[in-house]
């Protein structure tokens, strides 16, 4: 059975990790800006996703991949996301803060629902992942957009889960990683108190050793999807495969 892999934010952390990891043979097809690095067998289509502008390049680009490679099985995941701006709400860059909203929130769910719309009624094994965070149901000040942007995810998976469940078909999920080794958590560790009054916290993470590895989530990640994840799931990978 052919398969296409699609994953948003696939040029660098754990969306790069989930790209390399693929279980199966597979079309790999990374969404982003920048795209992974030279020498990785991953298709790259360049978008802003933080631009409402470009997605409907993004659906008509899912269109034709879908269209092209007729796949049994497709996999969409969304993995872009981004911390900035840290600051609190009133205090930040508006345009930044804006981008935020969009990217974590808003493209995520966008997508997801054009990538049903596209694979709907092709007897297509699909499921769709949306990386969340632990931040969707803890609240940190100077993470508001943040915060808000993954509780939204959270919730649109339940939504539509339910919806999968009675007439769909498609494993809809939301997964939180845990706490990377990556340059978000780098990103982090260098803001003031002032920004985000919790950051100790954090810098201490590194300091214990606790962040875990981008490629070990990743495979973690894989097998719980290739397990069969109820649809409508929202899990934390830290109590769950």
């Amino acid at each position: 059975m052919s398969a296409l892999v699609v994953i948003t934010g696939a040029s660098s952390g754990l969306g790069l990790a989930l790209a390399r990891a693929v279980p199966f043979p597979a079309v790999v097809v990374d969404i982003s800006r920048s795209g992974p690095p030279e020498g990785d067998d991953i298709e790259h289509f360049a978008a802003d996703l933080s631009r409402p502008s470009e997605w409907d390049a993004v659906e008509k680009e899912l269109n034709r991949l879908i269209s092209e490679q007729q796949p049994g099985r497709a996999v969409f995941i969304h993995a872009a996301g981004t911390l900035t701006p840290i600051g609190f709400a009133g205090e930040v860059d508006p345009s930044a803060y804006r981008a935020n909203v969009l990217l974590n929130s808003a493209a995520g769910q966008v997508l997801g629902e054009r990538f049903l719309a596209t694979v709907r009624g092709g007897g297509v094994e699909t499921d769709i992942v949306m990386i969340t965070s632990g931040a969707a149901s803890t609240a940190y000040a100077g993470w508001s957009a943040y915060s808000a942007g993954k509780a939204a995810l959270d919730q649109w998976v339940r939504a539509v889960g339910l919806e999968q469940g009675a007439r769909g078909g498609a494993r809809v999920s939301a997964i939180a990683p845990g706490v990377l080794a990556t340059a978000m958590q780098a990103e982090i560790r260098e803001t003031s108190e002032h920004d985000f009054p919790k950051v100790a916290r954090f810098r201490g993470l590194l300091e214990d050793g606790d962040l875990v590895d981008p490629d070990d989530v990743a495979a973690r990640i894989w097998r719980l999807i290739e397990d069969g994840i109820d649809t409508g799931s929202v899990l934390d990978i830290r109590g769950a495969g």
